[in-house]
């Protein structure tokens, strides 16, 4: 067989907005009690299959952060290099962020609400440049510039935002083989599987992208998929 690297994919634990059911997007919330027991499980489940790792990617969201402090204390890691990335952000829900299902088809509609989480090329409605939740009014994105920050973002937005992330940082680091963790968001998690999946990337629409679970790829070193799947789980794919 030839040579090849383990690339582990993690979506942060629970958050209070999954728990209530609201657009998160990139709004910045905390992990619940059960998503902090969500990321040591995760950890501890690393840590005895045997995996290390030469790097972490994760987005600058707090679930996400959260999410690898635990996991990393829970494999007892120290000193790895962490690279925080805007890039890695979730897909960006403009105006619908902070808001449950029902409210925001009262708001905006029901069609418009269900168009934009089903169709990759429709956005969610734009946030105003004097929203708050809009990234440009957020200091921690003060060195992002403005014109790259969403005020709302399709499927198709998003991905376009992630590639550069992947193109020159995440791919060229695993095919020198470096073994990397990436603590991320459900839709950047899924737009990753795609370019990794390939030609079967269909199949991605197939994976459950659930909070905690770790997912592995093992990857020869031109980045073919030798199968992949899920840490406590015996399904291999």
């Amino acid at each position: 067989m030839k040579p090849y690297v383990k690339l582990v994919l993690l979506r942060h634990g629970q958050s209070w907005s999954n728990k209530q059911r609201r657009f998160t997007g990139w709004s910045d919330v905390a992990l619940t009690q059960a998503g902090e027991q969500q990321a040591r499980v995760a950890g501890e489940l690393l840590a005895a299959a045997g995996f290390q790792f030469d790097e972490v990617y994760t987005s600058q969201l707090r679930r996400a952060t959260d999410t690898l402090e635990i996991v990393l204390r829970a494999m007892r890691c120290a000193d790895l290099p962490i690279h925080r990335h805007w890039r890695l952000n979730e897909r960006h829900y403009g105006a619908l962020e902070g808001l449950g299902p029902l409210a925001a088809a009262i708001k905006f509609g029901l069609w418009q609400v269900i168009q934009c989480q089903r169709r990759i090329d429709v956005s969610p409605p734009l946030l105003d440049l004097d929203d708050p939740r809009f990234p440009g009014n957020q200091a921690c994105f003060d060195e992002v510039p403005t014109a790259e920050l969403p005020r709302a973002e399709s499927k198709q937005q998003a991905w376009q935002r992630v590639q550069p992330i992947w193109k020159d940082e995440i791919a060229p680091a695993l095919k020198a083989g470096r073994r990397l963790l990436v603590v991320s968001h459900k839709n950047t998690l899924r737009e990753l599987i795609k370019q990794i999946m390939g030609k079967s990337g269909s199949r991605s629409k197939d994976l459950s992208i659930r909070t905690g679970r770790p997912m592995v790829f093992e990857l020869t070193a031109d980045l073919e998929l030798i199968r992949n799947y899920v840490i406590g789980n015996s399904a291999v794919r």
